[in-house]
């Protein structure tokens, strides 16, 4: 049952709306004056107040002012005999939700009433679902890796740099994208993102500027781009590695010169976004191979983020395990399952090479196709209890020989190049793109660990 405080000086005013109020199923409480309505909210918390403007002692703006100061996310409509548009004007910059205008037409009074408290509804079904999605955008872990991650994002998320973001493939560029966005000043304007590598070349300089109603076939309305969209908010650019070097030039200027037109139009639009790119590439060796602008590199590159794949922050999978069994189980209305330490010892040794992402699905799919409420080693794909490889088996089992965890994972981590290099008959390049990792990167890891090439 809502709960409805009804402040006015006139006894016959508050009888009237008990009974109205009464009879279509709301509490009504009651407060004669602006001192009184304010010692009600200290006692009790209602879903809305009816205020009246003209009453003795303290009157219904003060009372207002009062309430925006120690409630401010109370509802309040506001009553009056004699309103005058600069008094609806003041109140409802106060923060007033509306103005009812005395003698009071009942219908008018519920309909507003209503209209109110159905905003209120939705005001708080948003913000639940913001607070769940910032749950489920969550970065997860306490690695050395991510600590610092999260040290350099709250440094750089207040300022107004733009972003470059690299790492392998299911890392979570887009959740570093996202938690920039969210502690930045900009966090209440949209954040628009724009997968360049899933748009068709032919159609990106659209989806980016958008276009005007008939700029080409099929454009039969103006329609705004993900710049436009994005106006005082955040644009991530995720995998800029596959744009075009024709589109890259114009998102070059627009970066200059933060202005752009959109296809087949002539009007000149402005506009304030931070940018925020992601790539799985290496750029500097795209720029030396022409496929990528240096100039536009060095302008996306201010604030360079690097996500660490998951093999090098072991530590962080217990509780990425639980956070997503936790996750799937309430999406599919499971008990939570647990899993045994056994089983995480054999996802910690196992390389992943399509990182949290891999990890994320694999931890679905164990919800739904698992019966029992624990899960087991016995559970677990053939891909983490057959291919974690020898030197998974190594690390798991033998895990004792080693003083600390670093050692351990420098071993594995060296028998599992070892093991791939053989796999692909010693071909750097192969072996790098089998594992998912750059090709420099493979060779500054060979050298650290002295493999010796075999021809």
């Amino acid at each position: 049952m809502k709960t409805i405080l009804i402040v006015d000086d006139e006894e016959s005013i508050r009888e009237s709306l008990k009974g109205i109020f009464q009879d279509e199923g709301f509490r009504p409480l009651f407060a004669q004056n602006g001192e009184e309505a304010l010692q009600a909210l200290r006692e009790e918390t209602p879903d809305l107040i009816l205020l009246d403007i003209w009453m003795p002692g303290m009157d219904g703006i003060e009372t207002l002012r009062r309430i925006r100061e120690d409630f401010p996310d109370q509802l309040v409509v506001m009553m009056s005999g004699h309103g005058t548009i600069e008094t609806a004007v003041k109140a409802t910059k106060l923060g007033a939700y509306d103005f009812i205008e005395k003698p009071l037409s009942l219908e008018k009074v519920l309909l507003c009433i209503q209209n109110a408290i159905r905003v209120t509804q939705l005001v708080q079904e948003n913000q639940s679902l913001k607070s769940k999605i910032d749950k489920d955008n969550e970065m997860i872990g306490v690695s050395s890796h991510i600590k610092e991650l999260k040290r350099q994002i709250a440094m750089a998320a207040p300022t107004s740099g733009w972003v470059l973001i690299t790492g392998e493939n299911g890392t979570g560029k887009e959740l570093v994208a996202r938690e920039i966005h969210t502690l930045s000043n900009r966090r209440e304007k949209p954040f628009v993102e724009v997968n360049c590598a899933a748009i068709p070349e032919e159609l990106i300089e659209s989806e980016l500027f958008g276009h005007e109603k008939g700029a080409f076939t099929g454009a039969t309305a103006q329609r705004k781009g993900k710049f436009d969209l994005a106006h005082e908010g955040t644009l991530f650019l995720d995998e800029i590695g596959d744009m075009s070097l024709k589109t890259q030039a114009k998102v070059l200027r627009i970066l200059q010169e933060k202005k752009f037109e959109r296809v087949g139009g002539q009007r000149t639009i402005e506009v304030d976004v931070r940018v925020i790119a992601a790539t799985n590439k290496n750029l500097e060796e795209e720029i030396r191979a022409g496929n990528f602008r240096e100039d536009l590199y060095y302008r996306l590159n201010v604030i360079p983020f690097h996500v660490p794949p998951l093999r090098e922050r072991g530590e962080d999978i217990p509780l990425l395990v639980e956070h997503f069994l936790e996750y799937f189980c309430g999406k599919e209305s499971r008990a939570i399952k647990t899993m045994t330490p056994e089983a995480i010892n054999l996802l910690k040794s196992y390389a992943w090479p399509g990182n949290v992402r891999e990890l994320k699905n694999i931890i679905e799919r164990l919800v739904i196709m698992t019966p029992d409420d624990v899960i087991t080693a016995k559970h677990l794909p053939e891909s983490i209890t057959g291919k974690a490889g020898s030197a998974g088996k190594v690390a798991a089992l033998a895990a004792a020989e080693y003083a600390t965890y670093k050692e351990a994972k420098e071993e594995f981590e060296r028998d599992f190049i070892i093991q791939k290099l053989e796999e692909n008959d010693w071909n750097i390049s192969k072996t790098a793109e089998a594992i998912e990792i750059e090709r420099s990167n493979l060779h500054r890891k060979i050298k650290a660990f002295g493999i010796e090439l075999r021809k």
